[in-house]
């Protein structure tokens, strides 16, 4: 089931859609059997991050994607940092 964004915006008001981003940098790490997929983005400071159970492929810097995602903070030794939580992704 392919899941369009423009529905998904509607339903969940948090949600934020974008097209055609540019990859600055991608790292997939593995933790507690999950792969954590950290990407940053050209033109933003906020790291876009996302879990999946198998290793997702290679973004190149430079490369296209389409991203739904919803703005997150994460408390790490009392110091707060904001990322964004893909629930979408999506190669250009």
């Amino acid at each position: 089931m392919r899941s369009d964004p423009d529905k998904l915006t509607k339903k969940h008001q948090n949600l934020i859609h974008s097209d055609f981003k540019k990859v600055v940098s991608h790292t997939q790490r593995e933790k507690d059997g999950w792969y954590v997929n950290s990407i940053m983005i050209e033109g933003c400071d906020v790291p876009f991050k996302y879990k999946r159970k198998q290793p997702y492929k290679k973004l190149s810097k430079g490369q296209r994607i389409n991203l739904t995602y919803y703005p997150q903070v994460e408390t790490v030794a009392g110091l707060e940092f904001e990322y964004m939580k893909v629930v979408r992704i999506k190669v250009s």
